[in-house]
């Protein structure tokens, strides 16, 4: 009678493709290949950081819409993850305008890293 508490079935999954799972995990690669080579690239260091963003955006994006089933999912919780996209983005921009601003107060000094004991 224990047993009979639990059902076996926990629900449909969503099912989906493997070919879009691998399609997926590829532009997932091609994305952090993109981001090193951004990196190595000195475009001015808002602009770095700007495509940076931009390309850790879609990867997050394809990460919840594939791999976390939002597109299949109820629209809400799209729209939930929408506005957390913008106010991240909100954030972001305030505080690099902020940075601009206030870049010629910011006292830099280059450290010396120890070898250790």
């Amino acid at each position: 009678m224990a047993g009979d508490a639990h059902g076996g079935s926990h629900g449909g999954g969503h099912i989906m493709p493997v070919y879009m799972l691998v399609f997926t995990f590829a532009a997932l690669i091609i994305l952090t290949i993109l981001t090193v080579l951004v990196t190595r690239v000195d475009l001015g260091g808002t602009l770095n950081l700007s495509i940076a963003l931009i390309i850790a955006t879609v990867k997050a994006a394809l990460v919840c819409l594939y791999f976390m089933h939002l597109r299949y999912d109820r629209p809400f919780n799209s729209i939930i993850l929408g506005a957390c996209v913008l106010f991240v983005i909100l954030f972001l921009g305030l505080s690099t305008i902020d940075t601009e601003q206030y870049r010629d107060e910011i006292h830099w000094r280059q450290v010396e890293l120890s070898r250790g004991p």
